[in-house]
Protein backbone atom coordinates (compact mmCIF):
# COMPACT_ATOMS: atom_id res chain seq x y z
CA UNK A 1 0.00 0.00 0.00
CA UNK A 2 3.05 2.36 0.86
CA UNK A 3 4.29 2.37 -2.73
CA UNK A 4 0.73 3.13 -4.44
CA UNK A 5 -0.03 6.51 -1.58
CA UNK A 6 3.79 7.59 -2.38
CA UNK A 7 3.19 6.89 -6.42
CA UNK A 8 0.06 9.14 -6.13
CA UNK A 9 1.97 11.82 -3.40
CA UNK A 10 4.36 12.40 -5.96
CA UNK A 11 2.39 13.12 -9.01
CA UNK A 12 1.00 16.01 -7.27
CA UNK A 13 4.38 17.62 -6.75
CA UNK A 14 5.07 20.34 -8.25
CA UNK A 15 7.56 19.99 -11.82
CA UNK A 16 7.43 16.28 -11.29
CA UNK A 17 3.96 15.48 -11.30
CA UNK A 18 3.17 12.44 -13.19
CA UNK A 19 6.00 12.26 -15.03
CA UNK A 20 8.07 11.31 -12.01
CA UNK A 21 5.29 9.09 -10.19
CA UNK A 22 4.53 6.60 -13.63
CA UNK A 23 8.15 5.71 -13.40
CA UNK A 24 8.59 5.45 -10.03
CA UNK A 25 5.49 3.39 -9.60
CA UNK A 26 5.92 1.15 -12.40
CA UNK A 27 9.77 0.92 -11.11
CA UNK A 28 8.76 -0.23 -7.52
CA UNK A 29 6.06 -2.73 -9.04
CA UNK A 30 3.32 -1.32 -9.20
CA UNK A 31 0.88 -2.72 -12.62
CA UNK A 32 1.15 0.51 -15.49
CA UNK A 33 -2.87 -0.25 -15.30
CA UNK A 34 -2.89 0.74 -11.85
CA UNK A 35 -0.23 3.10 -12.15
CA UNK A 36 -1.27 5.34 -14.97
CA UNK A 37 -5.10 6.01 -13.31
CA UNK A 38 -3.31 6.81 -10.03
CA UNK A 39 -0.91 9.00 -11.13
CA UNK A 40 -3.24 10.86 -13.61
CA UNK A 41 -5.49 11.38 -10.06
CA UNK A 42 -2.81 12.84 -8.09
CA UNK A 43 -1.87 14.84 -10.48
CA UNK A 44 -5.23 16.46 -11.19
CA UNK A 45 -6.01 17.06 -7.46
CA UNK A 46 -4.21 20.67 -7.55
CA UNK A 47 -5.49 21.80 -10.63
CA UNK A 48 -8.39 23.42 -9.81
CA UNK A 49 -6.46 25.47 -6.41
CA UNK A 50 -3.91 26.23 -8.92
CA UNK A 51 -6.48 27.98 -11.51
CA UNK A 52 -8.59 29.68 -8.52
CA UNK A 53 -6.34 30.79 -5.79
CA UNK A 54 -2.23 29.68 -7.14
CA UNK A 55 -2.07 33.70 -8.33
CA UNK A 56 -3.49 35.00 -5.66
CA UNK A 57 -0.93 33.17 -3.42
CA UNK A 58 1.78 34.22 -5.02
CA UNK A 59 1.03 37.55 -5.53
CA UNK A 60 1.05 37.91 -1.80
CA UNK A 61 4.31 36.15 -1.71
CA UNK A 62 6.65 37.33 -4.00
CA UNK A 63 7.60 39.86 -1.54
CA UNK A 64 7.72 38.44 1.78
CA UNK A 65 11.45 37.34 3.04
CA UNK A 66 11.03 33.62 2.93
CA UNK A 67 8.98 32.95 -0.28
CA UNK A 68 9.63 35.92 -2.63
CA UNK A 69 12.47 34.08 -4.57
CA UNK A 70 10.05 31.00 -5.16
CA UNK A 71 6.81 32.52 -5.51
CA UNK A 72 8.86 35.48 -8.30
CA UNK A 73 9.99 32.25 -10.57
CA UNK A 74 6.55 30.44 -10.16
CA UNK A 75 4.72 33.70 -11.43
CA UNK A 76 7.62 34.62 -13.88
CA UNK A 77 7.02 30.76 -15.19
CA UNK A 78 3.03 31.22 -15.21
CA UNK A 79 3.71 34.33 -17.23
CA UNK A 80 5.97 32.79 -20.05
CA UNK A 81 3.95 29.43 -20.05
CA UNK A 82 0.63 32.07 -20.79
CA UNK A 83 2.24 34.02 -23.15
CA UNK A 84 4.33 31.45 -25.21
CA UNK A 85 0.43 29.46 -25.59
CA UNK A 86 -1.00 32.50 -26.46
CA UNK A 87 1.91 33.44 -29.06
CA UNK A 88 2.28 29.91 -30.72
CA UNK A 89 -1.87 28.92 -30.38
CA UNK A 90 -3.45 32.18 -31.31
CA UNK A 91 -7.54 30.50 -31.70
CA UNK A 92 -6.19 27.26 -31.15
CA UNK A 93 -5.45 27.65 -27.26
CA UNK A 94 -7.48 24.82 -25.95
CA UNK A 95 -5.14 22.28 -28.33
CA UNK A 96 -2.10 24.89 -27.26
CA UNK A 97 -2.59 24.03 -23.53
CA UNK A 98 -3.23 20.30 -24.30
CA UNK A 99 0.02 19.97 -25.84
CA UNK A 100 1.95 22.15 -23.80
CA UNK A 101 0.90 19.92 -20.88
CA UNK A 102 0.74 16.58 -22.83
CA UNK A 103 4.48 16.21 -24.30
CA UNK A 104 6.40 15.49 -21.54
CA UNK A 105 8.95 18.09 -21.74
CA UNK A 106 10.91 19.76 -18.27
CA UNK A 107 9.11 22.91 -17.00
CA UNK A 108 5.82 21.48 -19.12
CA UNK A 109 2.82 20.00 -17.18
CA UNK A 110 -0.59 20.05 -15.32
CA UNK A 111 1.10 22.68 -13.12
CA UNK A 112 2.21 25.40 -15.16
CA UNK A 113 -0.35 24.71 -17.84
CA UNK A 114 -2.90 25.88 -14.90
CA UNK A 115 -1.27 28.80 -13.93
CA UNK A 116 -0.78 29.84 -17.06
CA UNK A 117 -4.34 28.70 -18.16
CA UNK A 118 -5.38 31.35 -15.11
CA UNK A 119 -2.98 33.76 -16.12
CA UNK A 120 -4.80 33.93 -20.04
CA UNK A 121 -8.26 34.10 -18.55
CA UNK A 122 -9.45 31.21 -19.98
CA UNK A 123 -12.67 29.54 -19.15
CA UNK A 124 -12.35 27.20 -16.21
CA UNK A 125 -14.06 24.05 -17.86
CA UNK A 126 -12.02 24.21 -21.28
CA UNK A 127 -9.12 24.87 -19.30
CA UNK A 128 -9.82 21.10 -17.28
CA UNK A 129 -10.75 19.70 -19.74
CA UNK A 130 -7.32 20.43 -21.74
CA UNK A 131 -5.37 19.88 -18.90
CA UNK A 132 -7.10 16.61 -18.35
CA UNK A 133 -6.54 14.79 -21.88
CA UNK A 134 -2.54 16.77 -21.76
CA UNK A 135 -2.69 14.71 -18.18
CA UNK A 136 -3.65 11.21 -20.23
CA UNK A 137 -1.01 11.99 -23.34
CA UNK A 138 1.67 12.88 -21.01
CA UNK A 139 0.68 9.31 -19.16
CA UNK A 140 0.45 7.65 -22.16
CA UNK A 141 3.87 8.74 -23.19
CA UNK A 142 5.27 8.14 -19.88
CA UNK A 143 3.80 4.71 -19.47
CA UNK A 144 5.58 3.57 -22.72
CA UNK A 145 8.93 4.98 -21.99
CA UNK A 146 9.12 3.45 -18.53
CA UNK A 147 7.63 -0.08 -19.26
CA UNK A 148 10.39 0.29 -22.48
CA UNK A 149 12.69 1.26 -19.80
CA UNK A 150 12.26 -1.78 -17.49
CA UNK A 151 12.08 -4.44 -20.46
CA UNK A 152 15.58 -3.03 -21.45
CA UNK A 153 16.85 -2.75 -17.97
CA UNK A 154 15.47 -6.26 -17.19
CA UNK A 155 17.08 -7.23 -20.69
CA UNK A 156 20.10 -6.31 -19.60
CA UNK A 157 20.64 -8.20 -16.24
Amino acid sequence: MTKYIITFLISMIPIIELRGGVPIGIGMGIKWYYALPLCMIGNMIPVPFIYFFARRILEWGKDKPLTAKFFTWCLEKGEKGGQALQEKAGRGLFVALLLFVGIPLPGTGAWTGTLAASFLKMDFKKSVIAVILGVLLAGIIMTCLSLAGVAAFTAAK
